[in-house]
């Protein structure tokens, strides 16, 4: 887990250069920017700059761009709606009031960087890390219980925010192109989030992209525990999957920026789709386990009191009203999901020589047990 992986191709001195000709042109005038660098706990998809740039008569303003990684840096996704992760990041920011960076640019043109991007605003603050994981060491577990759970019902108080938001189909256009993580070339949903607001197929054209996804991210070397999971999702289907909102789609803490314990920006919205609330919360409260059954497996504490399923469901509903349902079936997308997701992210290490290939695929699967344990019960 403390390897760094490898997550882009691209030099950074020669987007430096790119990046400084494209904003000269933004500006209408010469611009100065800074020496480019990249996150190292976080982030394991869409490519991430961070530089200061100022240009005459503005304060410098510090940036974070966000680019489609190159096709040779093996993406963990198909394709990446950048347009559309500027768009839902505005909306969350302006009409939620969730602390979503602020956009500042999209760029549509892949001349000039090889690929379209966007740049937002840089805050400053915590984050739980990835690398090594927040609940082997840091911040966050050296905190007190009292502050812990500060953090907890502020973060489970962001979802509250964003669903209790109504959007317009207009607003939400943007998601109704096609599913997450959909293929240009793949098979088709029933349906699509966007056209489904406000009724009741969210969750069917979200589990027909997530199994398209599958399809284009392990389809020449298939993982027999994800197919039996995706089986055990038709056997379970909610008989009212309830209504659908705006979701987040990667509502985790390790994308969010704390100060004092509370968000101050809200990050990484490229998994944003239109479905039940339950998407939000279970994948809140299974990535905590994914990481709490990676360091209790290491004999170490972790933090076996911190975003308890029950305990984010209370909040939730007091804050809402909305009393969260089919969180068993939800837990168990959330699980496979993320399956299919950090399968990918080993196959990339694989492809780049930090991983060997096991010979079970169903190794692929970080937290096999935690999945095949919840598809048995």
């Amino acid at each position: 887990m403390a390897e760094e992986m490898r997550t882009s191709t691209r030099d950074l001195r020669a987007l430096h250069d790119r990046v400084t000709a494209w904003l000269a042109g933004r500006t209408g005038g010469p611009v100065e920017v800074s020496e480019l660098s990249r996150p190292s706990a976080n982030g394991m998809s869409s490519e991430t700059l961070f530089f200061t740039a100022s240009w005459a008569g503005e304060r410098p303003v510090r940036c974070v761009a966000r680019l489609a990684p190159a096709a040779e840096a093996v993406p963990v996704f198909p394709r990446y709606d950048l347009e559309a992760q500027f768009e839902v990041m505005r909306l969350a920011r302006e009409r939620a009031g969730v602390p979503a960076p602020r956009a500042l640019w999209f760029e549509p043109d892949p001349g000039a960087l090889g690929t379209p991007f966007f740049v937002m605003e840089r805050e400053d603050g915590d984050v739980p890390p990835d690398v090594m994981p927040y609940t082997f060491e840091g911040w966050l577990l050296d905190a007190p219980p009292g502050r812990r759970r500060t953090l907890q019902d502020a973060s489970v108080g962001l979802l509250a925010a964003l669903h209790d938001t109504p959007f317009t189909g207009e607003e939400l256009s943007p998601l109704s192109r096609r599913g997450p993580a959909l293929p240009d070339d793949g098979p088709q949903p029933h349906g699509s989030p966007g056209s489904s607001y406000g009724g009741r197929g969210g969750l069917r054209a979200h589990v027909d992209a997530q199994r398209a996804y599958y399809a284009w991210a392990h389809g020449d070397h298939p993982i027999p525990l994800l197919e039996r999971a995706f089986g055990w999702l038709e056997a379970h289907w909610p008989d009212d999957p309830g209504p659908d909102v705006l979701t987040w789609g990667d509502a985790r803490i390790g994308n969010v920026m704390y100060r004092d314990f509370r968000p101050v920006a809200v990050l990484d919205w490229e998994m944003a789709a239109v479905g039940p609330r339950e998407l939000d919360l279970a994948w809140m409260v299974f990535l905590h386990r994914f990481f709490q059954d990676l360091t209790e497996a290491m004999g170490l504490p972790g933090l076996p009191d911190f975003m308890r399923r029950d305990d984010v469901c209370r909040t939730y509903q007091d804050l809402t009203g909305h009393p969260p349902a089919n969180m068993d079936f939800h837990l168990t997308y959330a699980a496979l999901r993320h399956g299919v997701i950090m399968a990918r992210v080993w196959r990339r290490r694989i492809h780049f020589g930090e991983q060997a290939m096991p010979d079970d695929p169903d190794d692929l699967v970080l937290h096999r047990a935690t999945l095949e344990r919840m598809i048995a019960d």
